[in-house]
């Protein structure tokens, strides 16, 4: 019986992982169809696809799923015309989130995001309502073993960016939005394909959250992730690593 248990919750973990992995190659994918649809399917001239093939890479999608994606894209599909659209709201304790979704129901999506605020403790409100709270960046990832910190600063201070993070787990450079194509391209000339490159938001200021809100919080942020309409989730809470590893348990 205890082999049989140990079976059986072994394969509810993969079945787990399988579905996790699925809704990461069905955002991935919607990604590479809007970026390929957006510009050219050339990625040397388009940032955005490139960063999209780049995370592609990264969950080891195959090949030909990526190349199907952008040939859906590039070719004017009409089901693949989704809406990018930034939809932001308040969590438990007061923290701001921005979500970026991609969709081909307008309706559906705010229904649904609407309804996960509201189970969890927030509220979905206008766009602009936090915003303000945060700052567009551009970003440029590479691992530790691609350079050592004071190579990297100078590269990329040589190439236009205006910070540069480095501790063991790897380097990021960050910059202004208009100049991520330019520091990309400067630094890869130097060292290679980044392991990403993309713009995000990032929160200007932190709110700290503890308990029942911290709990609350982090259910809805991970309701959000897993909505297979969105493909970015934001928000600006603290809280202590104790805290968070024992909630994320």
């Amino acid at each position: 019986m205890a082999g049989h248990s140990q079976f059986k919750n072994i394969m509810h973990r993969k079945g787990k992982q399988d579905a996790k992995r699925a809704k990461v190659f069905t955002k991935i994918i919607r990604e590479l169809t809007v970026a390929a649809r957006a510009g050219l399917p050339d990625p040397a001239a388009n940032p955005r696809l490139r960063a999209a093939m780049l995370a592609a890479r990264e969950a080891n999608m195959p090949k030909d799923t990526i190349e199907r994606a952008i040939k859906r894209g590039s070719g004017n599909d009409a089901d693949s015309n989704y809406e990018e659209v930034r939809y932001e709201g308040f969590g438990p304790g007061g923290v701001a989130i921005i979500v970026e979704a991609l969709t081909d129901n307008r309706n559906r999506t705010a229904s649904e995001l609407r309804a996960a605020f509201t189970k969890h403790g927030g509220n979905l409100a206008e766009t602009g309502a936090v915003g303000f709270m945060f700052e567009r960046v551009g970003v440029v990832r590479y691992p530790a073993s691609r350079a050592g910190s004071d190579a990297m600063f100078e590269a990329a201070l040589d190439a236009g960016a205006a910070d540069v993070r480095s501790d063991a787990d790897g380097h990021e450079i960050l910059c202004a939005p208009d100049d991520l194509g330019a520091v990309r391209e400067g630094l890869e000339k130097k060292f290679g394909e980044a392991a990403k490159a993309r713009l995000e938001w990032r929160p200007t200021g932190a709110v700290a959250v503890a308990g029942e809100a911290a709990e609350s919080l982090l259910k809805l942020l991970e309701v959000l992730e897993d909505n297979d309409d969105v493909q970015r989730v934001v928000s600006n809470f603290e809280m202590s690593d104790e805290a968070l590893a024992k909630l994320s348990a």
